[in-house]
């Protein structure tokens, strides 16, 4: 736990103790669980605190206080996680398509006490669905697949002028500009926000809602892999 614990220190000086030693617990489950399912490659105490737990912290200030959010395939909890233990004033809502996962993801919130509902669920499917569909302020994403796809993926579940914010590195301008007919079809606007950090250049696409979104959107995965927006 020291070596976490110090990790987490120097690089979120700013969470509480308390904030601080839930994220090293996390850290803890994570270790533990991933020598028996596939949740992380990285897994030194100072690459966690920075590459997933302060990355996933790093735009919280777009995030509104009170918000509905949305983990949209949070995968190990990314960011989902260390933002619900960051921003105890959001709503987060964590899915994703492998049940394994979000049975670690339960552990987690059981032990850190964070009352987040866990959905397993496509988006593609979930995103169509009337419990999820245009219910929240904020949709997040640290998926690999490009921002056109992304747009498509979480834009259906956002509110009018909620954001959809995508993690990305330094080809996010590039991204962004790929997915200009993607943000049109969605009636959506986007821009990208760079974030300095000691270890790496970080960028977000912001994505912002502004009509209800086609019906036709999300379209099946296969769809949108065979014929990109």
């Amino acid at each position: 736990m020291n070596d976490i614990f110090v990790a987490v220190q120097q690089t979120l000086p700013q969470l509480n103790e308390e904030q601080q030693k839930k994220l090293c617990l996390f850290y803890e489950m994570l270790v533990d669980w991933n020598t028996r399912m596939n949740l992380t490659a990285i897994t030194e105490p100072m690459e966690v605190a920075q590459k997933h737990f302060a990355d996933s912290i790093l735009p919280e200030k777009l995030l509104k206080n009170g918000a509905a959010v949305i983990d949209v395939g949070t995968g190990a909890g990314f960011p989902g996680i260390p933002l619900a233990i960051a921003r105890p004033d959001l709503r987060f809502t964590l899915m994703d398509a492998l049940q394994k996962r979000l049975t670690f993801l339960a552990a987690v919130c059981g032990e850190l006490g964070l009352n987040i509902p866990l959905v397993h669920a496509r988006a593609e499917e979930a995103g169509k669905n009337p419990l999820y569909r245009a219910k929240f302020d904020a949709a997040l994403s640290r998926a690999v697949a490009s921002a056109g796809e992304l747009c498509e993926l979480t834009v259906p579940f956002l509110k009018e002028n909620g954001l959809s914010l995508m993690y990305k590195g330094p080809q996010a301008d590039a991204e962004l500009a790929a997915a200009k007919n993607a943000l049109n079809l969605l009636k959506a606007r986007g821009e990208t926000v760079a974030f300095d950090a000691a270890w790496g250049e970080r960028r977000v696409i912001v994505v912002k809602k502004l009509a209800p979104t086609p019906d036709v959107y999300p379209r099946a995965s296969g769809v949108m892999k065979k014929k990109p927006l």
